[in-house]
C-alpha cells in the first residue's frame, strides 16, 4: 500500500468532517494561546519592582494552573464528542477491509495534523497577543507601560509539554475505544442512547436536596468568615444538584408532562416532549456543563468588575481616615508624644489635617457559649468567634461631646448583632450591666471587623479591667488635604521621627496602599476577564456541538414525520420550540444560581473591603444582560447549522 495513503486519507477525513474539526482546532488554538500568555505574564520581569507585584504574579500563576486543568478536562470532553461522531465512519472503514491497525495509523495522522496546526498557530497567536495582554494588564494596574517585545522560551516549553501530553492522551483514548469495539458497535456508536431512559427518582431527590441545601447555605450564612468556609461546600452541592436534576430530574419532569394528556396530546408538545426524552440522557451532561460554565462566567466577571470599578469605595472602607496610626503596648506619655509628632510634622510640611480621631481600645476574640463570652486565642478566627472592642468612656465623651458617667460594673454597648442581650454582658467571670444600648455606631468607629465577625463595642471606665492584659492599642486617624505624594511623604517623615523616639507605630495610608490595591484588584479583574473569556469560549463550543448532535439525531426523525404527513412549517415550528427549550434552560438555571448565591458573594466581597452591595448588584445585572445577549447571538448562529442538517 502507498506510504502516503494514510496521511492523505487523514487529510480527506479532516476536510469532510470540517464542521466538527474546525471548531475543535480553533478551540485548541485559543486555549494554547491563552495558556502561553498567562504563563508568560506570570514570569514577566516587567512586573517586578512595583509594590504588590508578587501578589499579582501569584494570581497569574494560579490562573495558569486553572487554564491548564480546564484545558485538559475540556479538550477531553470535546474529543469524546468528535470520536462519537466518527464511530460510524470508522466502523465503515473496518467493514470495507481496513484493519484496526490501519485505522489507528489514520487516526494518528489526524491527531498529528490537528495537534501541529493547533500548537504552531496557537503559539504564534500567543506570542503576538502576549504584548497586547501585558499592556492591558499594566493599564489595569495603573503601572508604567514598558516597551519592547518579549518571547518567553520557558512558557513555550511548558505549553508544548502540556498540550502534547493532552493530545497524546486523547489519541490513546480514541485508539483504545476503537480496539475494544466491534465493527457493528462502531456503526451504531453514534446512535447510543435511543432507548427510553428510566425515571431515576432517587437521583432526582438527591439533586433536589443538594440544590436546596446549597441555596440554604448561601442564604443563611451571615458572617464573611463563615462564608469563606462554607462557599466551596455550597458550590459543590449546587453543582451536584445541577447535574442530578439535568440528568435525572429532567427525565422525571418530561414523564410527568407525558402523563398529562391535555398537554401531551398536542402535535407540537407530543414531538417536543418525546424527542427530548429519548435524547436527554446524552444531552443532560452537556447542558449541565453549559449551566455550570455560564454560572462561573457570570460570578467571575460580576465580582471582578465590581471590585475594580469600586476601588475607591474599597479604599475608603479600608481607610475611614486617609492616614491611620496604631501603636500597641505604649504608655500615656508615648501616646501624647505621637500626637505631638503628628501635629509638628504636618505643620513643618505645610499639610493640613482634618477630622482627627484618636482613642484607646482593647479588642480581643471571644467565643459565645451559654450566654457568656469566653476568651480564646487570637489565632482562632473560626465562624463561632466574636470580637469585643473595649473603649474608654472618656474617649466616647470627647468624641461625641457628651458627658456620660458609668459605674465600674457598667457599660454602653453597640452591636449589629440582632437580639443580643442589652441588659448585661459576661466576659469570663466579669459581668457588666448595660446602661444604654446604642442604636447606631459612633462616626469613625464603625469597625470594619463588624462585617467579618459578630462584634460587640463596649464603652467602659477601665479597658484594662476586661479582656486580656497588655492588649490595649492607641489609634489615630486623620484626613489629609493634599496629594497622594504629600500623604506618602508625611507617612515617611512620621515613621522616621517615631523611630528616633523609640515608639513602634504601624502607619498606613490610602495613598500608600492605593498601588497595592490596584495591583491586587487589577490583577483579579484581568484574571476574571481572561478566565471568563475561556469559560465563555467553552460554553460556545459545547452549544455548537450540541446543536450538531441534535441535528444529526433529529434528521431521520423529522424525515419520518414528513413522510407521515407533517408539513415543513409545522416541523420548523416544532424544531424551534424544542431547541429553545433545551438550550435556554441552562441560562435560566445559571441566573437562578446567581440569584441565590448573591447574599453569600456579598459577604465574600466584604472580606475584600467591598461593601457597596448596590454596585455589585448593578455589576451582576449588567453582566447577566451582556452574557444573555452573547448567548442568544451564539445560539442563533449555531442554530442555523442545526437547521441545515435537519433540512
Amino acid at each position: 500500500m502507498n506510504k502516503l495513503f494514510y496521511p492523505k486519507l487523514a487529510v480527506t477525513n479532516i476536510k469532510k468532517n470540517s464542521k466538527t474539526y474546525l471548531p475543535f482546532i480553533i478551540t485548541c488554538i485559543c486555549t494554547i494561546a491563552m495558556f502561553y500568555i498567562m504563563h508568560a505574564l506570570s514570569i514577566n520581569k516587567g512586573l517586578d519592582g512595583a509594590s504588590g507585584s508578587a501578589s499579582v504574579k501569584i494570581l497569574l500563576f494560579l490562573g495558569t494552573i486553572v487554564i491548564g486543568i480546564f484545558s485538559a478536562i475540556f479538550l477531553f470532553y470535546t474529543n469524546s464528542f468528535l470520536i462519537k461522531r466518527r464511530k460510524k465512519e470508522i466502523g465503515l472503514y473496518n467493514v470495507l477491509g481496513l484493519e484496526k491497525k490501519h485505522i489507528a495509523k489514520v487516526m494518528f495522522f489526524e491527531c498529528m495534523y490537528t495537534s501541529v496546526i493547533s500548537l504552531v498557530v496557537g503559539l504564534i497567536a500567543g506570542i503576538i497577543l502576549n504584548k497586547l495582554m501585558f499592556l492591558l494588564l499594566l493599564k489595569l494596574l495603573k503601572f508604567e507601560v514598558a516597551f519592547g517585545f518579549y518571547v518567553s522560551v520557558p512558557s513555550i516549553i511548558k505549553t508544548l509539554i502540556l498540550f502534547i501530553g493532552i493530545f497524546s492522551l486523547n489519541l490513546l483514548s480514541n485508539l483504545f475505544q476503537i480496539k475494544m469495539s466491534k465493527p457493528i458497535e462502531l456503526l451504531k456508536g453514534a446512535e447510543h442512547g435511543e432507548k427510553e431512559p428510566k425515571t431515576k427518582w432517587i437521583i432526582t431527590i438527591i439533586g433536589v436536596i443538594a440544590l436546596v441545601a446549597g441555596y440554604t447555605i448561601a442564604l443563611k450564612v451571615k458572617a464573611p468568615i463563615a462564608a469563606l468556609k462554607l462557599f466551596f461546600g455550597a458550590v459543590l452541592l449546587v453543582m451536584l444538584g445541577t447535574y442530578a436534576l439535568f440528568t435525572a430530574g429532567s427525565i422525571a419532569v418530561l414523564k410527568l408532562l407525558r402523563k398529562n394528556k391535555k398537554f401531551y396530546y398536542k402535535t407540537s408538545n407530543f414531538i417536543s416532549v418525546s424527542g427530548m426524552m429519548y435524547r436527554m440522557k446524552q444531552n443532560a451532561v452537556g447542558l449541565a456543563n453549559i449551566c455550570i460554565l455560564s454560572t462561573a462566567v457570570l460570578v467571575m466577571l460580576s465580582t471582578t468588575v465590581a471590585l475594580y470599578v469600586g476601588m475607591e469605595d474599597v479604599i475608603r472602607t479600608r481607610f475611614p481616615r486617609n492616614l491611620v496610626m496604631n501603636a500597641s503596648q505604649i504608655q500615656e506619655a508615648q501616646a501624647q508624644k505621637i500626637d505631638k509628632i503628628l501635629d509638628t510634622e504636618a505643620k513643618n510640611n505645610n499639610i493640613a489635617i482634618e477630622n482627627k480621631l484618636n482613642y484607646w481600645e482593647n479588642s480581643f476574640p471571644v467565643i459565645k457559649k451559654n450566654g457568656k463570652f469566653l476568651l480564646t486565642g487570637e489565632e482562632d478566627m473560626s465562624s463561632t468567634v466574636c470580637v469585643i472592642v473595649a473603649i474608654p468612656i472618656s474617649d466616647y465623651n470627647r468624641i461625641t461631646g457628651k458627658n456620660i458617667t458609668l459605674a465600674n460594673d457598667e457599660a454602653l454597648s453597640f452591636s449589629k448583632v440582632k437580639d443580643y442581650d442589652k441588659n448585661s454582658i459576661t466576659i469570663e467571670n466579669k459581668t457588666l450591666k448595660i446602661k444604654e444600648a446604642l442604636d447606631k455606631p459612633i462616626q469613625g468607629l464603625e469597625y470594619g471587623i463588624e462585617d467579618m465577625v459578630d462584634t460587640y463595642v463596649l464603652f467602659v471606665n477601665n479597658i484594662d479591667s476586661i479582656g486580656k492584659e497588655n492588649n490595649k492599642k492607641y489609634s489615630i486617624g486623620v484626613d489629609i488635604q493634599g496629594t497622594d505624594k504629600e500623604i506618602i511623604t508625611l507617612s515617611n517623615k512620621l515613621s522616621e521621627k517615631l523611630s528616633e523616639n523609640n515608639i513602634t507605630t504601624y502607619i498606613d495610608s490610602s495613598a500608600g496602599s492605593r498601588e497595592d490595591f490596584f495591583m491586587v484588584y487589577g490583577g483579579l479583574f484581568f484574571l476574571g476577564i481572561f478566565l471568563g473569556t475561556l469559560f465563555l469560549m467553552a460554553t460556545v463550543l459545547i452549544i455548537y456541538y450540541k446543536q450538531i448532535s441534535e441535528g444529526y439525531d433529529d434528521k431521520n426523525r423529522f424525515e419520518i414525520m414528513q413522510k407521515v404527513g407533517m408539513g415543513k412549517d409545522e416541523i420548523k415550528k416544532t424544531i424551534r420550540r424544542q431547541v429553545l427549550m433545551v438550550f435556554f434552560l441552562p441560562l435560566v438555571f445559571a441566573m437562578i444560581h446567581i440569584a441565590f448565591a448573591f447574599p453569600m458573594i456579598t459577604k465574600l466581597l466584604a472580606v475584600l473591603n467591598l461593601k457597596n452591595v448596590s454596585l455589585f448588584m448593578i455589576s451582576t445585572i449588567a453582566t447577566i444582560l451582556v452574557f444573555a445577549v452573547i448567548y442568544a447571538i451564539v445560539f442563533s448562529l449555531t442554530a442555523r447549522t442545526y437547521y441545515k442538517i435537519v433540512e
